[in-house]
């Protein structure tokens, strides 16, 4: 049990928080792509706020943007559901700065850096507004987009997000204290290096992460009360977020619905570290998902 809970605790973190074996070689310009017909899939990199940033665009459709777990790459956090997801949208996913094939710059991660950063990069695609998925620190980043650039932003998805210190128990920031490489999941590891151009950097991504959480403030009540766009909250019941972190968001959130889904932290996408001989796609919450995005509004 102890194992497991650990698992998930950097899962959570890295860390808040398969691999991908198609390696793309691409030329880092200003913006790049690739595009294969067949699948209907395209990435390239762009020039956003000082980094190379890295994307995935998958199938056609209305935008649906996916943003992964700390610690995480596209494929580590998103392989399982973007397959699913692609058959009706347009399926964007990004990797942030230090994370997988993105490039690093020379100051600290903020959530606030990564949200301007991925309006950035959608406003290089030309793309004016979509629907947002953000898993874990991801899901950070996506509050913080909505917060900062609402006018981009259709609906939300908020997977295993934080949004204050208290939606964890105490134990996780102790514990957050000691995180070394050393105990990062394997997966995470490995999903890093078969993707990154300088597997050196796994470090620096590391301890970025771990220093952003070591540090990280709520973000305050009047700002979540704020948020217009509908959104729809996921965590699992055995998650490293509390169910009553969850519930208040939720209240929070004025046109917002809850769902508590059976599993640990990601399970229900299919995350790396929770996939097992056991696994199903049945499992994922992607109908429910799709059934929130296209719901009109009343």
């Amino acid at each position: 049990m102890k194992s497991a809970i650990l698992l998930s605790l950097f899962t959570f973190t890295l860390l808040l928080h398969g691999c991908s074996e198609r390696k793309t070689k691409i030329r880092q310009m200003k913006t790049t792509e690739k595009t294969t017909e067949k699948t209907n899939f395209a990435n390239g990199y762009s020039e956003v706020n000082g980094l190379k940033m890295y994307y995935e665009v998958y199938g056609q459709g209305k935008p649906l943007v996916l943003i992964h777990g700390g610690g995480s790459t596209i494929q580590t956090s998103f392989e399982k559901v973007i397959p699913l997801f692609a058959k009706n949208r347009k399926v964007i996913a990004v990797e942030l700065q230090a994370h997988g094939r993105t490039s690093d710059r020379n100051q600290d991660l903020s959530f606030e850096q990564d949200a301007d950063d991925v309006a950035a990069l959608l406003k290089n695609l030309h793309i004016g507004k979509a629907d947002f998925f953000g898993f874990s620190n991801g899901g950070t980043t996506v509050l913080q987009i909505v917060i900062r650039h609402p006018e981009i932003v259709d609906k939300i998805v908020l997977g295993s997000a934080l949004s204050k210190r208290n939606g964890v128990p105490d134990w996780f920031w102790e514990f957050m204290e000691q995180a070394t490489l050393e105990n990062m999941p394997e997966q995470l590891k490995t999903g890093y290096r078969e993707t990154a151009s300088n597997p050196e950097g796994l470090q620096v991504m590391h301890d970025r992460d771990a220093k952003r959480m070591i540090h990280f403030k709520d973000i305050p009540d009047e700002k979540i009360k704020a948020i217009q766009a509908p959104a729809l909250i996921i965590i699992g019941d055995k998650d490293i977020i509390l169910p009553e972190h969850a519930l208040e968001m939720h209240r929070q959130i004025v046109n917002s619905q809850l769902a508590i889904i059976p599993g640990g932290h990601g399970e229900y996408i299919g995350e790396i570290t929770t996939l097992d001989a056991d696994f199903k796609e049945s499992t994922l919450v992607v109908p429910l998902i799709e059934k929130f995005l296209d719901k009109k509004a009343n």
